[in-house]
């Protein structure tokens, strides 16, 4: 902060004392004013108007100690500093228990007393910094990313509210791409822990082992390679929040293990002895059918019940086709600013192939499919040729089934990338686990 910005009022009834403070802070390019008595701030004080305030402890008609109290109701943020003749241990306590930010004793040493307004200033400085940064965060993370309009996505947004300000446990369900991440985020966001962190994990990516690892963390020399101490996941989550995507595909003596944790707060370390006490909100989500694996006994049921406290279902793209227009608008005007190019308009032939496609890979196949048309495309707009080739093509397949629509594509993609599966699962904007469950759903082989 500029000196020339602060705002330093000094009440004393000693002109001596006014004239030297006055002197001094203006030599070091503050704005200074004073007065005689309590009732000359008081009569147009208003939030703002000064940023510290020097108050003499002894003075006529009302005391120092009293018009501490007063501009602190009138502005909270005004810093108070007293000046007293006495350092008296009674009035000094009294001054900082009203909300003074320190006291100085006459006479005063002009190097105490800047030493004093600098901390003050500093600590001022801070506390704005930290306001403004709240704000951003508030605007930045208030429900980024997830677009809507359609009744489908307006329940969703209302879920989000009634549960964000809760510690319940969240279930997120839907199919790959729909944005069961940011609908957790946006829960995290809007919740007491929005200061702590949010880890996310996805449990499809890591082996049971593996997945041990990145949750509890390990100790050194726990297994092979092991070379120093490593936090986990849910060590890192203490205070905010833990997002396991892709809960469904777990091993059962992990489910044994998150059950514990989420029981008894507290773990081990792979390979330690020392108890470690986390506190975190758990999110979850899963594209998959948890009543069927609880029913099949490949996930148990008391661990359903416990991570299944609150549902929200994030309907596919193709359940809210009302929503295709703004997302793919809101998205080329993301990609406009990312690419530093001109928005482009997108026609009406692109935008009826694009409300005619099945979106098997829901918006994050919505997404990349306007990624590919802002980089190929010219302007002044979107044409259909600047689409992706396989939107036009699954969309007149013969069928009204959207499974079996789905299906075709699949194959289709696996048979391009003849069935390499990191490939495919990149062109179909999934992962690889969401598409080998596909691929079992739909009893593909390969011909």
């Amino acid at each position: 902060m500029n000196n020339q910005n602060i705002k330093i009022f000094i009440v004393d009834d000693e002109q001596i004392v006014r004239d030297s403070l006055t002197h001094w802070f203006e030599e070091d390019g503050y704005q200074v004013e004073s007065a005689v008595d309590a009732f000359d701030v008081l009569k147009d004080l208003r939030p703002g108007k000064y940023d510290i305030m020097l108050v003499d402890i002894k003075m006529p008609k009302m005391s120092g100690l009293e018009l501490l109290e007063k501009v602190k109701e009138i502005d909270p943020d005004c810093i108070v500093i007293i000046i007293t003749a006495y350092a008296s241990v009674p009035s000094a306590v009294q001054a900082l228990k009203n909300g003074a930010f320190d006291y100085v004793t006459k006479p005063i040493d002009p190097d105490e007393l800047s030493h004093l307004i600098q901390k003050a200033i500093k600590q001022k400085t801070l506390k704005e910094e930290n306001i403004a940064l709240k704000k951003h965060i508030d605007e930045v993370y208030s429900f980024e990313g997830l677009i809507g309009e359609s009744t489908e996505m307006k329940k969703v947004f209302e879920l989000i509210k009634i549960v964000a300000p809760q510690d319940t446990t969240v279930m997120i369900r839907g199919e790959s791409g729909t944005g069961k991440e940011l609908i957790a985020r946006a829960i995290h966001m809007h919740s007491p822990r929005k200061y702590y962190p949010i880890i996310p994990v996805n449990c499809g990516a890591f082996t049971e082992t593996l997945l041990e690892s990145e949750l509890f963390g390990h100790e050194k020399g726990a297994f092979t390679g092991a070379q120093y101490r490593r936090k986990g996941k849910i060590e890192m989550a203490n205070g905010g929040t833990l997002f396991l995507d892709e809960i469904g595909s777990i091993s059962p003596k992990m489910q044994v293990e998150l059950l514990r944790v989420l029981e008894s707060k507290q773990f081990t370390r792979v390979g330690g002895n020392e108890i470690v006490k986390v506190d975190f909100r758990l999110i979850s989500a899963t594209n998959e059918n948890l009543e069927k694996l609880v029913q099949e006994g490949t996930f148990r049921e008391d661990l359903y019940y416990r991570v299944n406290v609150f549902t929200i279902y994030v309907p596919p793209l193709r359940e809210r086709k009302g929503d295709i227009p703004i997302l793919a608008n809101h998205f080329v005007e993301k990609f406009s600013r990312a690419m530093n190019k001109v928005p482009l308009k997108i026609s009406d032939e692109a935008m009826e192939i694009l409300l005619r496609h099945s979106w098997p890979g829901n918006v994050r196949e919505l997404e990349n499919a306007i990624e590919r048309a802002m980089v190929v495309g010219k302007p002044p707009e979107i044409r259909p040729e600047d689409l992706p080739f396989q939107l036009e093509r699954v969309s007149h397949e013969d069928s009204d089934s959207l499974e079996e629509i789905e299906k075709v594509h699949i194959q289709k993609v696996l048979k391009k990338y003849d069935w390499n599966i990191s490939r495919a699962a990149t062109a179909l904007n999934i992962d690889r686990v969401t598409l080998y469950n596909k691929i079992k759903k739909y009893g593909l082989q390969k011909t």
